[in-house]
């Protein structure tokens, strides 16, 4: 087993000017050390050890709740999406950065430690072609929090998708479904 760099990052709770795109192209093609440490230099490191060596590369991000993991593994795949930048018109990076809300949607619960926390672990495996282009990608969960669908401690919520299907009840779409009102610590549903 092969462990590369280890990067310790701390959730500022704000956003920070330290993420946009001059930085992304600032950190694209640099060797690791000669920057600032940061989550672009993990990622472009990985990047150029992939394209080096033809290896597939690992970036674990890891933390308590509250961490900043998704952001953190959400600035990954931007950083990829950007320095990768293909000239079709497929934009694939473009998709696999959007589908996020989606499983944030399904996977992410208000806390009393954070309000869009994630509980559960996603697998993101991203595939790049020859040229090293993103071509797609594939996400898998585990380690779904189910017992929060029947039960919440207090001051917490169950997953943002059933308050969202709640709010969306009216809809023609959804009435078939026959959904109730949502309450802040419970959902009714008729």
């Amino acid at each position: 087993l092969l462990v590369g760099i280890i990067l310790v990052a701390i959730n500022p709770y704000k956003e920070l000017p330290i993420y946009g795109d001059a930085i992304i192209h600032a950190y694209s093609g640099q060797n690791m050390g000669d920057m600032d440490p940061h989550i672009f230099a993990v990622a472009e490191e990985a990047y150029k050890q992939m394209a080096r060596n033809d290896k597939n590369q690992s970036i674990i991000v890891s933390g308590e709740s509250g961490a900043g993991k998704t952001v953190s593994a959400r600035y990954t795949m931007r950083y990829f999406a950007t320095v990768s930048k293909s000239s079709s018109n497929v934009h694939v990076e473009d998709k696999v950065l959007a589908s996020n809300p989606i499983t944030e949607a399904v996977g992410n619960a208000k806390t009393t430690r954070n309000d869009n926390s994630s509980r559960f672990g996603k697998y993101t495996e991203i595939s790049f072609d020859q040229s090293y282009q993103i071509i797609g990608a594939n996400m898998r969960t585990y380690l779904l929090e189910k017992s929060r669908v029947v039960f919440q401690s207090e001051n917490e919520r169950n997953y943002h998708i059933f308050y969202q299907l709640c709010a969306s009840a009216m809809q023609p779409e959804l009435k078939h479904l026959k959904l109730g009102r949502s309450q802040e610590n419970n959902l009714r549903f008729i």
